[in-house]
Parts: C-alpha cells; structure tokens; sequence
C-alpha cells in the first residue's frame, strides 16, 4: 500500500513538476529551480515508502537500534553527498539544486538496501517470506483497514491542510515563504526528540493495552504528557534564544531574517501544546486503536479553524507573515482541548490484538 501511493507522487513529480509546484508560489524563478529538484528526488519516494514501512514495523516490535542506526548513516550520507554534488568538491561536478536531489536519492536507495539486509540477516520478526509478505487473511485484514484507514485519511488529509498554509503563505510574499522554509527547518530539528518521545509512547501504551494492563497504558499516557510539556519548554527556550546566532548562518535579506526570528518566537511560545497534541494523537490515541477519533480531531481543526484563521487573516486583514502563523496556532489550542478531554475520559483504549471476524 505504501509503495502503491509513493509510486503515484513519483509519477507526478516526473511528469507535472512544475504542475505541483505551481500550487504553493507563483514566483517563476522558484517554480524552475523547484522542477529541476522534484523531478530527479521523487525517484526516491518508492524506497522511502519501504524503509519507512520496515523501520515502523521494527520498532513497534521494540527493535528500535537497527532502524536508528540505519537511518543516522542515510542522512550522513545524504549532508555528505549533497555537499560534493552542489559545490562540486573532491573531483565531482557542481550541480547545484540536482544535486541535492540526487544525493537524496542515493541515500534513500541506501537506507532501503541497508536496512533490509540487516533485518534478514539478524532474522528479525520483520524478515518474512514472500509468502507470508502478500498473503493476507481476511479476519486480519478487515481489522487492519477499521484501524489503518483512518490513521491514512488523517495524514492524508492533514498533509493537504499543510499544503493549504504553505500556499497561504506563499501568497504573501516570497520573503514570507522563505522565512517559513528556514523556520520549519529549524523546528524539524526540535521535532526530532519529541518524535521519538511520542513513537516510544505508542509502543509502550500499545503493549501495555495488548496485556491487558489498561490502568498501566494510562500511566504511561499521562507520564509522557507530562515529560512532552516539559521539554517542549526547555527546547522552546533555547530555539529562541539561539535564533539570533542561527539566522546569522542563512544568507538572506534582513526582512526574511526579522520575519523568521518572529516565527521562531511563535514556534518556541506554542511548541509545547504542539507536542502535546502529537503526543496525545500519535503517541496514544492510536496505540489504544481511536484512530476515529484522531481523524476528525486532526483533521477536523487543521480545516475549521486553522486554514480559515490564516486565510483571513492573510486575505482580508493583510497581516505579516507572524502574525498569521499565530492565528495557525489557534487550530493547536482546540486541538489541545477536545485531546486532553478524550485521554482522560479513556474511551480511547482499545485492545487491538483481539482480532474479530468480518461480519
């Protein structure tokens, strides 16, 4: 199924590039630089779609050092060859934007290749036969789809939702779009932990329900909420105070630059609801199975109240770009809300190893 949909993005960005970026800026110059990177990088989706695949089966299994291990040497790989392949160091030719798209992909091929080697070689629980790979059973299946659909419409769903601010913002100016790019760097690499924290939550609470251990899924819950808060806002102080020495690194005008160390203030003030309400949806809302609930929770604020509040406030009120962004945080704050209302009423833990017949 994963590389089913990654196959259908790769075809798009070979052939409708420019189709694709069109969406999100109108600036010319930025839609032809883009092509030349999407159509080279989105050869990578397919093995991208396998080692994702792999690596999440992995470590819901508790085998989280090998898929860890992996993905660190890829991205090694990926900094060093998009180095020599955009500057053209150690004998290579410079290529610029082709060539941080071709080291992307050398490295996603890596990862994959790595990656299953090692889970074969170590006989991990993900090392099946053919057979056992593209054999489904129907009583598996049908439960596997009541819980994964939902989980995919969300991403799905949200993903467009994401799309919808970047082309919000995109439609302000290109100084705000690049201020936005610079900041979701940055904040990517914040995310990072709290990605781990959450993916750890899930493995834990899931196992937890699986035993039959409910009141201990709970206390796993509440625990992480807890440590999620608390490091959102040790990191949101340092992505702000480090923000000066940051920006300095970019070699951009300084409206981009006070544009994006005003992002960054919204980003370190609203980082810990953010976590906390990944946390609450990918961390335990899914371990328990309430994948429904997630849906119409993420989903539904990103469309009611997010993307509307930075439409208007972008459109009619002709705000700048951080003052929009903070209006976007008004989706996080109901979020935050109905979430803590559904963890602590528990009506989300769902054993999901019961597997129950179609009817």
């Amino acid at each position: 199924m994963a590389v089913g949909g990654a196959l259908l993005f790769t075809l798009f960005g070979i052939i409708f590039p420019r189709t694709a970026l069109s969406i999100y800026t109108n600036d010319l110059a930025v839609i032809d630089l883009g092509s030349q990177y999407l159509r080279i990088v989105a050869f990578s989706y397919p093995f991208l779609a396998i080692s994702f695949s792999f690596g999440s089966i992995l470590r819901s299994s508790g085998e989280v050092r090998l898929p860890v291990m992996v993905s660190v040497l890829a991205i090694i790989l990926k900094t060093g060859l998009s180095y020599v392949l955009i500057f053209g160091k150690l004998g290579f030719p410079t290529l610029g934007i082709p060539g941080a798209a071709l080291g992307t992909v050398i490295a996603r091929i890596f990862e994959t290749i790595i990656l299953l080697s090692l889970a074969y070689r170590r006989k991990t629980v993900v090392a099946g036969r053919p057979a056992e790979l593209f054999t489904f059973q129907p009583s598996f299946w049908n439960n596997y789809l009541k819980t994964a659909l939902p989980v995919v419409f969300n991403e799905a769903l949200w993903s467009l939702g994401i799309t919808g601010y970047n082309l919000i913002y995109a439609r302000i100016s290109t100084e705000a779009v690049a201020a936005i790019n610079i900041t979701a760097t940055i904040e990517s690499l914040a995310f990072t932990i709290f990605i781990g924290i959450s993916n750890a939550c899930g493995i834990m609470v899931g196992n937890r329900i699986g035993s039959g251990n409910s009141h201990e899924a709970f206390a796993y819950a509440r625990r992480t909420l807890v440590i999620g808060t608390l490091g959102a806002w040790l990191i949101g102080g340092l992505i702000y105070s480090l923000s000066g020495p940051v920006l300095n690194f970019y070699n951009v005008s300084p409206e981009v630059k006070e544009y994006a160390r005003s992002v960054l203030l919204v980003i370190s003030l609203f980082l810990w609801i953010r976590i906390s309400n990944m946390i609450i949806i990918v961390g335990i809302l899914r371990s328990g199975g309430d994948t429904r609930f997630g849906l119409i929770l993420d989903v539904g604020t990103v469309w009611l109240v997010g993307i509307p509040l930075a439409a208007v406030g972008a459109f009619v009120f002709h705000l700048p770009i951080y003052w929009v962004y903070t209006l976007v945080m008004g989706d996080e704050l109901v979020k935050l809300i109905v979430g803590y209302t559904r963890v602590f009423s528990k009506k989300w833990i769902n054993d999901l190893t019961k597997i129950t017949e179609p009817s």
